[in-house]
């Protein structure tokens, strides 16, 4: 079956470049289509993927099949695209979309191109990134916005994230904080809460069991029941000395550590900062080394302040977008408004804090000419010193929906079109997508 209709694609120019199609069976079995170029989807663009505009697919990425799916590829002998359900070499063999949820430093440019099947369910919370096969090895429709290795699993061997675990066990066994991160490193494989027993950059300190947003991607708590959580929500909130233990243990191994509030595993942190205000308070009156970050939703200016005034040296302020009716419909905040999140920004920068964005991206979307139109404006008012460009781990196709019901939207731009008409009108704002060490604030803002 060919499409055509209400579908964008850029003109086919070099035919013997293109990134061959993968698809997988029932078994799971990923193989390449010899005929068929891999295609990217952004909202209603389709694009045949080629060598050039992908990168040999970066290490630590995970292949996935997407059930209940039909793959769309590019058929290069008939030049058009067609959803595949059916192995064309194989009669009567289901085939499915295959996609990549990249490693931590690179931004997907386009997603994985399918069709739903009437009743497919929602995919699990990943980001799923195009790919293809060529010249022996699978390549991927990304960019790369942080070449830090901090989350690079060749350093972060099982043998010595459980070597950590039995230190810090023996240093501090009633801390139930270090108990937690036991959990997120050993059973969920959290690369932030392996880097804390490594003695590595940054440490997580989860602590609030609540949140005051319905994020549509929450990872630790669902009230859909369509969708799985990633791992389970902290369920108790630590003490002020916990928290400091865990902090003063990491800043005291680590040369230009960073320790962080707000994790995939808590709610929002501003909602703790009864045992965070006076956690921090401990910190500093023990030590100035170390960088103190919370990861936010921003929601609460007034206790920002609380925290500024504590010794808090930074923040990163999630955001899918910075239109106010995109924001609510993906956060859907309860208790506070676009505004508040504007106001915190605004404090962090009036006190002469480093702020960062996490801009949660979503090719179709982000892309958008209004999306870069509201970026655009936004950093025109607030000079903040850095853009997390990271993936959305939510279902794209569902994502694209709500987001059409919230507002208009014109054909996408391209992500990389985007990344650098950005960084051509605001070269001082530093890309990432990492929180730095306060070390590194002066030459992030001399750029």
């Amino acid at each position: 079956m060919s499409i055509t209709k209400n579908r964008q694609c850029k003109p086919l120019q070099n035919r013997k470049n293109y990134v061959t199609a993968v698809v997988a069976n029932n078994a799971g079995e990923i193989f390449d289509l010899n005929g068929y170029a891999a295609v990217g989807m952004a909202g209603p663009s389709l694009v045949p993927l080629t060598f050039d505009e992908t990168t040999p697919m970066p290490f630590g990425g995970e292949l996935m099949y997407m059930p209940d799916r039909n793959p769309i590829l590019y058929n290069k002998e008939n030049r058009r695209f067609e959803i595949v359900g059916e192995n064309p070499y194989v009669p009567g063999e289901i085939i499915y979309p295959v996609a990549v949820f990249n490693s931590p430093g690179y931004v997907i440019s386009y997603v994985s191109a399918y069709r739903e099947n009437s009743g497919a369910g929602y995919l699990p919370l990943f980001s799923y990134g195009a790919v293809g096969w060529r010249r022996g090895r699978f390549r991927s429709a990304v960019i790369r916005v942080d070449k830090e290795r901090r989350q690079d699993l060749r350093l972060m061997k099982t043998e010595d994230v459980i070597d950590g675990v039995q230190r810090m066990k023996k240093k501090m066994p009633g801390n139930r904080l270090r108990k937690h991160l036991e959990k997120c490193a050993l059973e969920y494989g959290c690369p932030a809460a392996k880097n804390f027993f490594l003695g590595r950059y940054e440490a997580p300190l989860p602590t609030s069991e609540n949140c005051n947003a319905g994020c549509l991607g929450c990872l630790s708590l669902q009230h859909n029941g369509e969708i799985p959580h990633s791992q389970d929500r902290i369920s108790f909130k630590p003490s002020p000395q916990e928290i400091a233990e865990v902090s003063l243990e990491h800043i005291g191994q680590v040369k230009r550590s960073v320790v962080s509030f707000g994790q995939g595993c808590e709610g929002e942190p501003l909602l703790a900062a009864d045992v965070i205000v006076p956690a921090i308070e401990k910190i500093r009156s023990a030590t100035g080394r170390g960088t103190i970050n919370m990861n936010t939703n921003g929601s609460r200016p007034e206790i920002l302040r609380k925290l500024f005034d504590a010794g808090l040296d930074s923040v990163r302020i999630s955001i899918n977008s910075f239109r106010k009716e995109c924001y609510n419909a993906y956060f859907r905040p309860k208790g506070y408004g676009f505004s508040d999140v504007l106001k915190s920004i605004d404090i962090a920068l009036g006190r002469g804090k480093f702020v960062s964005a996490n801009y949660l991206n979503c090719p179709g979307f982000t892309d958008t000419p209004e999306e870069v139109h509201a970026l655009t404006r936004f950093l025109n008012q607030y000079s903040i010193n850095m853009i997390q460009w990271r993936n959305l781990n939510f279902d794209p196709a569902r994502y694209w929906k709500v987001m059409s019901n919230a507002a208009t939207h014109g054909n996408p731009l391209g992500m990389q079109n985007v990344l650098q008409r950005i960084k051509e009108s605001f070269p001082y704002i530093a890309y990432g997508y990492f929180n730095p060490p306060k070390e590194k604030f002066t030459r992030i803002a001399s750029k």
